[in-house]
């Protein structure tokens, strides 16, 4: 087989060539194109090294290409995947950093939250030209595959306005799989039938059979509390599965940030988090996580470089949706997994213009979506409270509406249970202004917003949040590393 696949923001170095070695695990694969793109030249040279040398290593015909020239990239491509940071680490800082000045402590802020709405009015605007470029110069019925958080925001603005056949994807289920499978004892993640959904960030394991047999709540939450490690890291978790009968797939830092209950205190979010990883709670964890994983890979780089000499390995191919997607879209080897789609029925109990996450299979026909699902009522609450804080979020991009972005502000279930809506008026004005290099669609706002805030007297304060961690020094990274390596 030959055809091009489009990479947009293929400087995410390390899961671009996670993306790669999958493909080329599919033996039909190894003569097609990759067309990387981005905005950055440097990481681009970076990634088209380390893929030129796996090319090389494993002696393959396959075709690598780079250039920040998007629409040279996307031409003829057949399938164009996106994993873009729109603003990178430096909107992202004031994605944390401006809300805690109004008391909203969040783990991570991508998906909805303060953090998260802004993240997706910077994206938003560029998926529209991702999407037009597509329809302009790709190949016949291209498929945009959407890895960039917010994913269900991305998601809906490419099919909604963008017009382009999308679906989002993320791997939120395969982990919480993965997790549930261990605390019952299974030998592998295989043994786990489960049937999640609901919405990406919160999606819920609906149905649980292990070896066949059906695993029911009481089951599952002594598993969770008996075990040594998820009972410390997965209390808030723990605690929603106890409280609504079914368990989430969402980790518990990233799940913390969607439900009003568990961090609108700070005395409270000790209780409920856990500090071994950032992932389980910690304020601003994945900001500290994604620059000290930035300033690794610049400085270890001649090491990646190296190991991407070794023969690539398909026993070791992961479980990332892109590469089954296209192996099933191409051979017709059907596969089953959870993707995020327009709602349109599958999902009884959500609105139809929602993106959903949910189980379906995918063959030469393309995504086909288990229809007919009710979620738990408590669930479906939950999630309508996002889809409704995300339909807003969506809108007020596509228009560049400063006043329904602040409704959608004020309607996230964490923001409203910390803030007022003066507080949220005022964040809302210095998040737009802040970052306004990213977000063309609010110009004709940031005069306005600056005088407001030139004004205001809403009293802010300085505050690191909850359970901040310090960014580590490659130095300390390297002596926990050697400390990890010596101890295991």
């Amino acid at each position: 087989m030959s055809f091009k696949i489009a990479i947009i923001g293929a400087g995410s170095v390390g899961f671009t060539k996670k993306l790669f070695t999958d493909i080329l695990c599919v033996p039909e694969f190894e003569d097609i194109e990759f067309a990387l793109t981005d905005v950055s030249e440097h990481n681009l040279a970076m990634i088209k090294a380390i893929l030129d040398r796996i090319v090389e290593a494993n002696k393959l015909p396959t075709k690598v290409t780079a250039t920040t020239n998007r629409r040279e990239a996307l031409e003829g491509a057949r399938y164009i995947i996106s994993c873009v940071r729109v603003g990178g680490l430096e909107a992202y800082a004031d994605d944390i950093r401006i809300p805690l000045k109004y008391g909203i402590d969040q783990c991570v802020g991508d998906t909805i939250c303060a953090g998260g709405i802004l993240y997706g009015q910077r994206n938003i605007p560029v998926i529209l030209d991702f999407c037009r470029d597509i329809r302009e110069v790709a190949a016949t019925g291209a498929k945009f595959l959407n890895y960039a958080n917010p994913m269900a925001m991305n998601t809906w603005a490419a099919i909604e306005y963008g017009k382009v056949d999308t679906v989002g994807l993320c791997h939120g289920v395969q982990h919480g799989a993965e997790q549930i499978a261990q605390v019952l004892g299974a030998k592998s993640p295989k043994e786990l039938d489960h049937v999640c959904s609901g919405i990406n960030h919160q999606t819920w394991f609906i149905e649980l059979k292990l070896n066949g047999r059906s695993i029911g709540k009481d089951e599952l939450i002594s598993a969770f509390e008996a075990h040594p490690v998820y009972s410390k890291q997965e209390k808030l978790r723990i605690d929603v599965l106890k409280r609504f009968g079914v368990y989430s797939t969402e980790s518990n830092g990233h799940l913390s940030e969607y439900l009003p209950w568990y961090r609108k205190r700070p005395d409270e979010i000790a209780r409920w988090i856990d500090m071994s990883d950032w992932i389980h709670g910690e304020t601003g964890g994945y900001l500290r996580y994604s620059t000290e994983t930035r300033n690794w890979f610049e400085t270890e780089y001649p090491q990646f470089l190296e190991a991407a000499s070794k023969p690539i390995d398909p026993a070791k191919r992961s479980n990332e949706h892109a590469s089954h997607i296209l192996e099933a879209l191409e051979t017709n080897r059907v596969y089953r997994g959870h993707f995020n789609v327009k709602n349109n029925g599958v999902i009884t109990n959500l609105p139809q213009d929602a993106i959903i996450e949910s189980p379906g299979f995918v063959d030469r026909f393309g995504i086909n979506m288990a229809a007919g699902i009710t979620l738990p009522e408590a669930c479906a609450a939950t999630c309508m409270a996002s889809i409704n804080v995300q339909r807003m979020s969506v809108h007020a991009a596509i228009a560049g509406d400063i006043d329904l972005l602040k409704l959608a502000v004020l309607h996230d279930p964490l923001v409203g249970a910390v803030s007022t809506p003066e507080e949220v008026w005022q964040m809302v004005d210095e998040m737009v202004v802040a970052q306004a290099q990213w977000l063309p669609q609010y110009a004709h706002a940031v005069p306005a917003a600056k005088e407001r805030l030139s004004k205001s007297k809403v009293k802010t304060r300085e505050w690191a949040g909850a359970a901040r961690r310090s960014v580590r020094s490659i130095e300390e990274l390297r002596a926990e590393k050697a400390a990890l390596k010596q101890a295991g």
